[in-house]
């Protein structure tokens, strides 16, 4: 690769997030290189093991990194960090002209789902990579919606305790909050609820998701299960680890025997259900953590397209 064809990124939050993100960008073929990462623990292990494979670190998070004069070759920012830093970073990066993708759920620049709307938004300078419950389920509710009507969507994500750090368990109402918009915004859904669930399981558990759809009237079964298998292949060109736990299950409502939900009345459609697992690729935690990696997997997925079309838009002007 030429220096011309390099993407220069720098990561914020040497946490699990950020150094998992960092062995993807180290390890991918693509246009990303790793020009910085930074930290607030100068003794983190994210920084130790970036500085160990020869990536400039340091600590005291964006001041740090502005400092660096890696920063002056960074084209983007992943911000690792959480909810309330990342409105402080922001602040701070808005009028630098370096592209940031945000995988906190502070969700300031638009929602980005790989599978959804990957290029819908590649002009932002600010894009949300939602949740990691957003990121397992907002596509198959996007399938469900190809189909039918979806007035209803609720998910559920069970993740492993030992696999949610301190911004995780920080950014609870944020991620049930940035979830559900993204439901709408993105899946389709007229409405939506989020719920997440950390799991004290010893052994950890794997990531798992549960997504509930009411689809109006009467529509295609077979359809809707077509599309959630084309759906979950699509995540899984970029997240290996996604897959279906079991087949996609309906149950009908009818007229004569309608479903009774409070808030709305009777319901008339059918429910979808559909039962997902993410196993994590293992590049820096186990496997179980496939909550971590479905994240990074599509920050990683988005950042390379963002540097294709830069690279295309370059080209062009030439």
């Amino acid at each position: 690769m030429s220096s011309n064809e390099s993407w220069p990124v720098a990561i914020i939050g040497s946490g699990n997030i950020g150094t998992d993100l960092m062995i993807k960008v180290l390890r991918g073929d693509g246009p990303l290189v790793m020009g910085a990462m930074v930290g607030i623990d100068p003794n983190s292990d994210g920084l130790t093991r970036a500085r160990r494979l020869g990536v400039a670190a340091t600590a005291g998070g964006l001041d740090g990194l502005l400092a660096m004069r890696e920063f002056a070759d960074v084209k983007l920012v992943f911000d690792a960090t959480s909810a309330g830093a990342h409105r402080a970073n922001w602040a701070r990066l808005k009028d630098t002209g370096v592209r940031v993708l945000d995988l906190t759920p502070a969700a300031v620049g638009p929602y980005c789902v790989p599978a959804v709307n990957l290029d819908d938004h590649l002009d932002a300078p600010n894009l949300n990579m939602v949740t990691c419950g957003g990121q397992a389920t907002v596509p198959i509710v996007a399938a469900v919606g190809q189909v039918g009507i979806v007035s209803y969507a609720e998910i559920v994500s069970s993740i492993s305790s030992k696999s949610a750090g301190p911004g995780t368990r920080a950014n609870i109402d944020e991620f049930t909050e940035t979830t559900a918009a993204a439901l709408k915004a993105v899946g389709g859904a007229q409405r939506a609820r989020a719920v997440i669930v950390l799991n004290p399981a010893d052994p950890p558990i794997m990531m798992r998701n549960t997504v509930y759809c009411l689809v109006d009237g009467d529509v295609d079964h077979g359809a809707i299960a077509r599309s959630v298998e084309a759906m979950v292949d699509t995540v899984k060109a970029y997240v290996p680890g996604y897959r279906l736990k079991q087949r996609v299950q309906f149950e009908t409502f009818t007229a004569d025997h309608p479903l009774h939900i409070p808030e709305t009345g009777k319901f008339i459609g059918t429910r979808v259900t559909v039962l997902l697992e993410v196993t994590g690729a293992a590049h820096y935690l186990p496997a179980y953590a496939g909550n971590l990696d479905i994240m990074t997997s599509a920050a990683k997925a988005t950042a390379e397209r963002i540097a294709h079309r830069a690279h295309q838009h370059a080209g062009a002007a030439t």
